[in-house]
């Protein structure tokens, strides 16, 4: 169970780093006419991310991921594994949840943005 936890952290952690790193990758890709960052599958899916991120905060839902984590963690072993110590501190913060509500959105916001000012390329 703890390998299949740690295989859903790992998972967890590339979608947040998809969604993040994705924006600055968008405005760096635009301004050096990378074509991949205007690719509209791409674009559509970083949007759809950003935005069901922004959502699930907003009506306090708790990531699936991280329901799907825990239980499987709580069926096995209480000790922590290498990866779940690591790469659990990248993505968990003791934060009021607000604090992340509004990031979230704002964040969702940008990226909304950013589809109209640096448009993907047509299908």
């Amino acid at each position: 169970m703890v390998v299949l936890a740690d295989l859903i952290l790992v998972l967890h952690f590339v979608f947040v780093l998809f969604v993040v790193s994705g924006f600055p990758l968008i405005w760096i890709g635009a301004a050096r006419d990378w074509l991949w960052v205007r690719n509209f599958w791409f674009r559509v899916a970083h949007l759809a991310a950003s935005c069901f991120v922004a959502a699930e905060s907003m009506i306090g839902m708790i990531c699936p991921l991280t329901v799907w984590e825990d239980t499987l963690r709580s069926a096995g072993r209480s000790e922590a594994s290498f990866i779940q110590r690591w790469v659990s501190r990248l993505l968990y913060y003791d934060l009021p949840e607000s604090i992340f509500a509004v990031s979230y959105v704002g964040y969702a916001l940008f990226v909304v943005a950013t589809f109209w000012l640096v448009k993907p390329a047509r299908r």
